[in-house]
């Protein structure tokens, strides 16, 4: 018959258990003292069991949400690496309000201090998030997102991605807005009203990638020192950025 290893461990340890016992008996041949040895091992299961089940759960499940945080973030570093971080360029650029939010996100304070990063968030969540349409170059744009359309649903199979709810409204925006940036042959000939239809869409993706990178810098100034050196220094707000050390 198959035994499971379960079944296996299970016949150990009482093979086991009733070796010491006959030890015990052999040593000291009173059975009221293996009794009561034994009922007050039982008196101490509750809490043993308390131990285990909140306290070394906790401590195991704990370990397993960050090694699945480290992933995720893995695969949000690839997204920015990969698209991320230009597509954020080209909405700075557009924004209404350029000269406000590229100085709030390079100013050099708000990277040092790692405090000031739920401030940053913050103002982020507030802020209502403005195209200019008449900046807006929407045919760079599809150029640019629709052949990484395929790269952002394979990113959105992934189940580690699915548990972060902000950054799969911003995979599916993204993919959104790409697939209306396609079914349109020409845009440069839009009615306005499309055009400001567009404009929504850009500045839905817009916010959200916004506060998704700022997620992402946080979590690389914890971790990974040097990564969140070099995303400093290729800031998209940053008209000056540039990689180079200087």
């Amino acid at each position: 018959m198959n035994v499971s290893w379960e079944a296996k461990i299970g016949l150990v340890l009482l093979a086991l258990a009733t070796f010491l016992n006959g030890l015990l008996y052999l040593m000291y041949h009173d059975v009221n003292h293996i009794i009561l040895w034994g009922l007050t091992n039982l008196a101490f299961l509750p809490i043993s069991v308390l131990f285990v089940s909140l306290i070394l759960d906790s401590f195991m499940e704990k370990r397993a949400r960050l090694q699945k945080m480290d992933k995720l973030n893995m695969l949000i570093g690839t997204f920015f690496s990969v698209a991320g971080t230009r597509m954020l360029r080209f909405f700075a650029e557009w924004d209404l309000h350029h000269g406000e939010i590229c100085a709030t996100m390079t100013d050099k304070k708000s990277w040092s201090d790692k405090h000031l990063f739920n401030e940053m968030k913050e103002i982020l969540h507030h802020r209502t998030f403005r195209i200019d349409d008449e900046k807006t170059d929407l045919t760079l744009l599809r150029d640019f997102i629709v052949p990484h359309t395929d790269f952002m649903i394979r990113l959105l199979e992934n189940s580690h991605i699915l548990e972060h709810e902000s950054f799969t409204h911003l995979l599916r925006s993204a993919f959104h807005l790409a697939e209306e940036l396609k079914a349109r042959d020409n845009l440069e000939a839009l009615s306005e009203k499309d055009r400001l239809h567009l404009g929504r869409d850009i500045e839905r993706v817009y916010g959200h990638l916004a506060i998704s990178w700022v997620d992402y810098m946080d979590h690389l100034h914890k971790e990974f020192p040097y990564l969140f050196s070099f995303a400093l220094r290729i800031n998209p707000f940053d008209k000056d950025a540039s990689a180079i050390v200087h």
